[in-house]
């Protein structure tokens, strides 16, 4: 098995595909009434999928909790992209959780929350 595609629940797909974009995602204009979104990705790679509050509950049968405490985290080519990026999210209006540092594990890294609570770590290897 391998990971076909990373899944979020949004309440406001709009808004999320507003941040997912600061971070470099690119997608089709979003419509109001989208249920389900995906960036658009190169050959091999996960797919990257926001699916609606609705959607999710009438899958599950139950209202849905975005995020919940998810999170994933994004490679950045170097420590400056780290910064530029969690400067981007902040510019854009949305939160930055901790501010980028240099992590003890040899990583400049930084996370920034999505409008629905899900965390996006980003980091890239520190030089020696």
């Amino acid at each position: 098995m391998k990971i076909d595609a990373i899944g979020v629940t949004s309440r406001n797909l709009v808004k999320s595909v507003a941040f997912y974009t600061v971070l470099g995602f690119k997608f089709r204009k979003p419509k109001v009434d989208d249920l389900h979104i995906e960036a658009k990705r190169r050959a091999g790679e996960p797919r990257f999928m926001i699916d609606s509050a609705k959607l999710m509950t009438e899958i599950i049968g139950a209202p849905s909790r975005p995020a919940n405490h998810a999170a994933f985290a994004l490679l950045c080519k170097n420590a400056k992209e780290v910064d530029a990026v969690a400067a981007k999210v902040k510019k854009a209006g949305f939160k930055i959780e901790k501010k980028p540092w240099d992590a003890v594990w040899g990583q400049r890294y930084a996370v920034v929350r999505d409008p629905d609570g899900y965390l996006v770590d980003l980091f890239a290897p520190l030089k020696k």
